[in-house]
């Protein structure tokens, strides 16, 4: 693998298989646009790299992540349509390299798994939730878009619709099993070494053999109509984001004069 020296991930290999940490702990690893191109980079170096035949994708400290950087993405003060055009394709481009990576990848998740950091979960081809995790999708408290609508094509849109309209963030492991949304729920802080074990697993098998399936079980998806979706989606997050609102237009107010805290509490306490 290429010798990286990243700052908001911490890089491993166990075996056959490549881990990667977000590393923000004090920021519930927040996605910011260092931890993005870190994180890309490191994908592709275990991509190329022969002897890694799986990934794992975990959060250090007491979350997975708690979404996009929402302080950074304020300070860029975007303010037209092609600006968030941009922002949108970026993040999307972002997690759905999970889904498109040609080796099988692993999320072990725990904590706050929120918003942006809910997508790159559920985005891996496996997903594995500590009992404490959390999830969901809270934009629609402040009038914001989810930049990868993989949703509606893992759980239908039924349950779809019920997780994002009501924009839920406190979605608990065991429920998220009951969707569909995660593949086991681990107990006492297990689930980083659960998944290493199904990530050795699928690196010990013949590496075309793993890869074309996925390739399959992801075109069939395409197909159907998965791809077309989720770029229209982007598409629609556009015109969501490039439309001032009052929600979030007493977000920034509450952000600038309180501060980040004071602006989540406001959006949470259902204003």
């Amino acid at each position: 693998m290429t010798t990286l020296n990243p700052e908001c991930i911490q890089l491993e290999t166990v075996g056959r298989v490549g881990v990667i940490r977000l590393n923000r702990p004090k920021k519930l690893n927040a996605i910011n646009g260092q931890l993005m191109t870190e994180v890309t980079q490191a994908l592709k170096a275990f991509v190329a790299d022969d002897s890694i035949g799986a990934i794992v994708l975990a959060g250090e400290g007491r979350a997975f992540s708690a979404g996009f950087d929402l302080k950074e993405l304020a300070e860029q003060g975007i303010t037209t349509a092609q600006g968030w055009a941009q922002v949108l394709r970026e993040d999307f481009d972002f997690v759905i390299q999970f889904w498109d990576c040609p080796k099988p990848t692993v999320a072990a998740i725990h904590g706050p798994c929120i918003g942006g950091g809910m997508e790159l979960a559920v985005s891996c081809d496996l997903t594995v939730a500590d009992v404490d995790t959390r999830m969901g999708e809270p934009e629609m408290k402040f009038g914001s878009s989810i930049a990868a609508l993989v949703l509606p094509w893992l759980i239908g849109p039924k349950q779809a619709k019920e997780l994002l309209l009501t924009a839920s963030d406190q979605i608990t492991a065991q429920r998220a099993y009951e969707l569909g949304l995660v593949n086991e729920v681990t107990q006492g802080g297990s689930h980083v070494a659960r998944a290493i074990e199904l990530a050795q697993a699928m690196a010990s098998y013949s590496p075309v053999s793993v890869q074309m399936t996925k390739r399959a079980i992801n075109r069939s998806l395409d197909i159907a109509g998965m791809r077309e979706a989720l770029l229209a989606a982007v598409d629609t997050a556009t015109l969501i984001e490039a439309n001032a609102r009052p929600e979030n237009a007493e977000f920034e107010r509450i952000r600038t004069t309180q501060g980040m805290k004071a602006a989540l509490a406001w959006r949470d306490g259902a204003h």
